[in-house]
């Protein structure tokens, strides 16, 4: 059987500028079997081009851009798709501009047809025009939901999700958030894994380590989903979700051998079941997609004097 693999990246091939071991090997049994795969992220901030380099650096070499497919560019399929000609007002870093030019998406800070917000620090100045070009009619769309997102096992940084929920708080307008777990990523993205091998693996499978996104947008989107223990998500709190992934893993370096052989690993029960670890899970929604009633606008505060 033919298997596809979208892959994660932060939490499952690195952290912070940390290769994880058995990552390395991994991607290489991929490309010397000739398993079809595709890095799947929900940093709008990097191009592909980017990843593919930073990739080579940490000891990953001979991938190319095609290899990756970021939130950025879920964006500007979603809009280029669904709205051909439109314009946007952009809050986000180069890797999202430069998805939205390559779909001729351009942008607008007069009369935007979009407020399209993606991950980097954003101005006071640029805020308040992005709340302008909402209050006149632009439709807010986010890139992810991250409202933050783990870098190391000591530090986060905010989210595009973080920026997007202040512009819902001072709009009342809520936004659309593409990226995982949204089924929209996971479709586009297995359709640029058959435009790269040129075939239709028979299955797909999303290797992740966020049971919110990488784990949910796959069960949605009728995927097998394995879940590694290398990121964000701890073993004691999976059986906390309703959903489930198919397997769960210490690292993707688990599935090397079974790559390389093509039978599947007497590992996939799973060897991790160790208790008693020290890091606890962030408090706190970490998705906008955990809102509930996401349907129903959300109240402007109140003005205070």
């Amino acid at each position: 059987m033919k298997t596809g693999y979208l892959i994660d990246m932060d939490g499952v091939i690195y952290r912070e500028n940390q290769l994880i071991p058995g990552a390395a090997d991994f991607v290489r049994a991929l490309s010397a079997s000739g398993t079809p795969f595709l890095f799947l992220t929900n940093n709008s901030a990097p191009t592909p081009q980017d990843l593919a380099v930073r990739l080579e650096h940490l000891g990953i070499a001979g991938l190319s851009a095609r290899h990756f497919y970021t939130s950025a560019q879920n964006t500007a399929d979603f809009l280029s798709e669904t709205d051909p000609g439109c314009t946007a007002f952009v809050l986000g870093e180069g890797g999202l501009h430069t998805a939205l030019h390559e779909r001729r998406i351009a942008n607008d800070a007069i009369q935007p047809r979009y407020v399209v917000v993606g991950e980097g620090a954003s101005t006071t100045e640029k805020l308040g025009r992005a709340h302008e070009c909402i209050e006149r009619g632009a439709r807010l769309l986010a890139t992810n939901p991250d409202n933050w997102c783990p870098v190391s096992s000591e530090k986060t940084r905010p989210g595009a999700g973080a920026t997007a929920a202040y512009l819902e708080a001072s709009t009342g307008r809520r936004a659309y958030y593409l990226g995982k777990p949204n089924g929209y990523m996971f479709h586009r993205a297995r359709r640029k894994l058959v435009e790269i091998t040129l075939s239709e693996p028979e299955q797909v499978i999303m290797i992740g380590d966020t049971m919110e996104t990488d784990i949910r947008g796959a069960v949605e989107a009728g995927m097998q989903s394995f879940l590694v223990l290398s990121g964000s998500t701890q073993l004691e709190v999976v059986g906390d979700y309703v959903y489930q992934p198919t397997r769960v893993l210490q690292s993707v370096g688990d599935l090397t051998d079974e790559v390389m052989t093509g039978r599947e690993s007497d590992r996939r029960d799973s060897p991790v079941f160790t208790q008693g670890s020290s890091q606890l899970p962030r408090s706190g929604q970490r998705h906008q997609t955990d809102v509930l009633a996401l349907h129903k606008p959300r109240p402007r505060p109140a003005m205070t004097k």
